[in-house]
This record gives structure tokens, sequence and C-alpha cells, in this order.
């Protein structure tokens, strides 16, 4: 089985390498590994770090302009073959050696979607801000309300669901709101969906930490009612 790994990176030349190796030693049984690469026109040695290590990847895209997180991870997504996406972010707050808890649903009960959870007793969690986390539950509630799910952390960067239910060219947004837009694409079509506790070691906002909470919940409620 392939999975595809969508790796978006702007400005992350500290920690780009780092990540490529880990996930090249994650060795998995009947598991077969693509990863995609999108720098997003980093201002920073991203790009001149990735182009030494051509071993690491199995296709880099290099973005002729910025066009933000999500308009990197839509070229990642016409790019992948594997019969399931795998996101994950450049900076480290989420491991790779989770892979092989995330795959074993997949692996074992046929999975459709496995998402990550921060919050659903994870083995070690960074201790991040408080009205963060409330924003999350937040956000998490309007969506299980809205889609009649369980999720307990739908803005974890760890998501994996069968490619084959979502068409890229379909995605609207081009920013942080497109994982929320993702979800309800997808959400509807799976039969079988798992969460999976893992790890999370989060930046501060100093670190660069970003929130867009506004946006998230405008998207959820869009793709619930309108498209």
């Amino acid at each position: 089985m392939r999975v595809s790994i969508i790796v978006p990176a702007y400005n992350e030349e500290s920690s780009i390498l780092e990540l490529l190796n880990l996930i090249s030693s994650q060795k998995i049984p009947n598991i077969e590994f693509e990863t995609i690469v999108i720098d997003d026109r980093s201002r920073d040695a991203t790009l001149a770090r990735l182009k030494s290590r051509p071993d690491l990847y199995t296709h880099l895209i290099a973005n002729p302009r910025n066009l933000g997180k999500g308009g990197a991870v839509v070229a990642g997504l016409e790019r992948a073959t594997g019969e399931f996406v795998l996101f994950q972010d450049a900076d480290l707050e989420y491991h790779p050696s989770e892979y092989t808890r995330l795959l074993f649903p997949v692996l074992q009960h046929d999975a459709d979607i496995v998402i990550g959870s921060r919050i659903s007793a994870p083995p070690v969690t960074r201790v991040y801000y408080f009205w963060h986390m409330v924003g999350n539950r937040l956000i998490t509630l309007l969506f299980n309300v809205l889609f009649n799910t369980t999720f307990t952390d739908i803005y974890c960067g760890y998501l994996i669901y069968r490619r084959k239910l979502l068409d890229p060219r379909r995605l609207k947004t081009r920013r942080w709101e497109q994982q929320a837009e993702i979800l309800a694409r997808i959400v509807p079509k799976a039969n079988r969906m798992f969460e999976i506790p893992i790890s999370y070691f989060g930046r501060t906002y100093s670190e660069g930490k970003k929130i867009h909470g506004r946006q998230v919940i405008g998207q959820i409620i869009i793709r619930r009612f309108i498209d």
C-alpha cells in the first residue's frame, strides 16, 4: 500500500532535513511511503537544503510564488499517487514515529479516515495556551454537531484519508482553514473513521504558532450548509 506524505514547508531551514530523515527512518511492513515536499517560496535556505538532499524525498515542488499553506497542500495533492494521503507539518510539532500507530486502523480495520488527537490521552504533550485549547474544542464541537461525529481534535496536524475521497481541484480554500474544508468534504463519504492519541510538541507564538479560528468556523458552516 502506498501512502503519500504531503509536507508543505515555508521558512523551515532549521527543521526540514531533520524531519525528512525521521520520515525516511519509518519502516512499516506492507507500506510504501511517497514523500512529497512543497517549498512555498521560502525566504530562507529551506529550498537550498532540500535540493542538497534529494535522497530524502520522492518529489520536490518549488512554488514560483507563495501560495499559503493550503496552496502548497493542493500542489502536493495534485502530485500524489498513493492510496492514502498523510499530512505532515515541517516544524516537528508532530513526530513521524507516530506513523505506525496512525496507520494501524488502516491496515487492521480498513479505515477511510484516521486523525490524531492531542487531547485524547496523548503519551506526552507540551503544555500550550489555555485559550488555544478552548478555541480548538469549540471548533471541534461545532464540527461534531454539524457532521454528527465524535472527534476530539479536528485541527490535529496528523490526518490520513483515502485519496479517492477528495478531488483536490474542488478545494476552494488556500490557507489554514483548509483542513476544515477537507474534513467537511471527506467525512460524509467515509464509512470507517478512527482517532488515535498522538504526542504533541507545539510551538509558542514567538516560535511561529498561528491561530485562525474565525476563518475555520466560517469554513465549517459554509461547507455544511452552502456547498
